[in-house]
């Protein structure tokens, strides 16, 4: 199975098919513009500019599923991303990544790419494990998606390869891209 045969609206509205992006690397990601790793979409358009020529993609979908840190409009998440940090890869319209409402493309990232856990040496993912249970507990079970900015790595087929929890920097991600580029 591959992302190929889903579609999304974009940032502006516009329904886009993600067959669109065929043949090219690309990260999905969960984003949102009042997060505390919001800082990242700075990195993010680094790897862009760096790869896009060589076949790299970033793709944006916007949530506000985790303590209202999206609640903007098109035009206000728009402005933001492009105004803060410059952002110039494909964002897309906001969408639920967990439950009932969950866009069918993050359905298939989570079963396709599982969440394996955190790495609970780092400090803030264990502050970050113990907020959801506290407040999202219906997130921190199977493979949901457990915060913004959580990243998968899709290959040249479409494939889900990797997912990546939001701790996890863009930038320590730049070999992986390499090697599927």
């Amino acid at each position: 199975m591959s992302i190929y045969k889903f579609k999304a609206k974009d940032i502006n509205g516009q329904e886009v098919s993600l067959e669109t992006y065929k043949g090219k690397v690309i990260m999905i990601v969960n984003t949102a513009s009042k997060c505390g790793f919001t800082p990242q979409f700075e990195d993010l358009q680094k790897l862009y500019e760096t790869y896009k020529d060589k076949g790299f993609v970033i793709l944006g979908f916007p949530s506000n599923q985790f303590k209202n840190q999206d609640p903007g409009s098109r035009e206000e998440i728009k402005s933001f991303c492009t105004l803060n940090y410059g952002v110039e890869f494909p964002m897309f319209d906001k969408i639920d990544v967990n439950g009932d409402d969950a866009h069918p493309l993050f359905n298939y990232l989570k079963e396709a790419a599982p969440f394996q856990g955190f790495d609970m040496s780092d400090s803030n993912n264990k502050i970050l494990d113990a907020l959801i249970k506290d407040n999202f507990p219906e997130f921190s079970v199977g493979n949901n998606i457990r915060w913004n900015f959580t990243k998968f790595l899709i290959n040249k087929d479409g494939e889900a390869v990797e997912r990546f929890e939001s701790s996890v920097l863009p930038m320590d991600i730049e070999e992986k891209i390499k090697k599927l580029l």
